[in-house]
């Protein structure tokens, strides 16, 4: 049975593992971290993902810990008007998959599980990747436990270890030095919904619109918490080495971001205790994920900023694609080559857009009016269609 190596054991590293495995590979998943310990917040996970989920065999893990929202309000954000309300309850029989919000620790641990449950699967926690060089039947990896520096041997890797990825730097696409900060700061909470009034509690994805800001809320665990992502413009700077899940919040700024907002928001944002800043960087696409037995996948290859709500779910396409091309052959280059032929310009795609979103969300002035006037008249039938591309593919 050839072997598989992955760097990284967050959701991309996982959903790569379940893609090999059912590939026909020996995997060993290689995670720097002692222990899959929960960080991070909510996420929306699109029916273009779930869909891959479902065929890798873990959604139905994945489910027991999801939420399906009913729809999407977009809201004005200074005096909640209600823009539009994207029907999205109908969503597995409009796009053939659940569209879902999940903790990402929950989603990290679901995949986890379901991962255990493969004979050929192998977690190694506290080993982190850093040489790879190609041998003449396969690939080596060097990897640090703690002083100690071993080698691994395998038929492939794939670079599933975020934006700072050793794996992508080895390959010459570029190190943590030249990641983009793209002038806005994401600010991530956590409340009880007992905290919020009932109606909070109700499944639907809360999107409010404003000048140089908005703000995303949607209940998590059964609707016993609601998720916060309040992003707003700054001028943050940071060392690109520094932790980007774990920044020091000011809460300062993000309460005049909002100053002039409505009551119920100013409300809002005043309730959790503490909100931790999330500084968004990226990189621009790049024309290739692989070479030879080497492959990038998830924010190794395609870090973006989250207005598609697209991060994990484009690790989970990475994942699919190398599944379908992997298992087709055993020419390993060939297969990797496809796969990056395939995903680079999709994945590309869904960067650059994102970046578009940003500058949506964020309009002010007589730009915003315009932008509330177009949502309001297009209504929801066709906003969702301006989706189909993303979530259908």
């Amino acid at each position: 049975m050839p072997r598989a190596l992955v760097a990284g054991a967050g959701i991309c590293g996982l959903s790569v593992a379940l893609a090999l495995d059912s590939a026909g590979f020996e995997v060993t998943i290689f995670e720097r971290a002692d222990a899959l310990a929960e960080f991070g917040a909510g996420l929306q996970i699109t029916p273009n993902a779930t869909r891959i989920l479902e065929k890798l065999g873990a959604l139905t893990r994945v489910m027991d810990v999801a939420t399906e929202p009913k729809a999407v309000r977009i809201l004005r954000g200074r005096d909640d008007v209600e823009l539009a309300r994207l029907d999205i309850s109908d969503a597995r029989q409009r796009w053939g998959a659940p569209y879902i919000v999940i903790h990402r620790a929950d989603l990290q641990r679901a995949l986890a599980e379901v991962a255990a449950t493969r004979p050929h699967i192998e977690l190694k926690l506290g080993f982190a990747v850093g040489g790879v060089a190609e041998t003449p039947d396969g690939i080596a990896a060097g990897l640090k436990r703690g002083p100690l520096s071993l080698r691994e041997n395998g038929d492939l890797l794939v670079g599933c270890d975020g934006v700072r990825s050793k794996v992508r730097e080895r390959l010459g696409l570029g190190g943590s030095e030249d990641l983009v900060f793209s002038g806005r700061v994401a600010f991530r909470a956590a409340v009880p919904a007992s905290a919020l009034p009932e109606r909070y509690a109700e499944p639907l994805v809360h999107l409010r619109l404003g000048a140089r800001a908005h703000l995303v809320h949607y209940p998590l665990r059964g609707g016993s918490q609601i998720n916060f992502v309040a992003t707003i413009e700054s001028g943050w700077r940071g060392k690109p080495t520094d932790d980007p899940w774990d920044g020091e919040a000011d809460r300062e700024a993000l309460i005049r971001a909002y100053s002039d907002w409505s009551r119920e928001v100013r409300d809002l944002i005043a309730l959790p205790d503490a909100w931790r800043a999330w500084p968004l960087r990226h990189r621009d696409p790049i024309d290739t994920y692989a070479a030879g037995r080497v492959a990038l996948a998830g924010d190794a290859a395609h870090p973006m900023v989250p207005f598609l709500a697209q991060g994990a779910g484009q690790a989970i396409e990475d994942a699919g694609s190398l599944w379908r091309h992997l298992s087709s052959t055993r020419d390993i280059p060939a297969a990797l080559e496809t796969y990056s032929k395939e995903r680079a310009p999709r994945a590309g795609k869904v960067q650059r857009d994102a970046l578009g979103q940003a500058k949506i969300y964020h309009m002010s002035g007589p730009a915003a009016f315009a932008r509330d006037l177009v949502i309001r008249t297009l209504g929801s039938r066709r906003l969702l269609e301006r989706y189909e591309w993303l979530y259908g593919g």
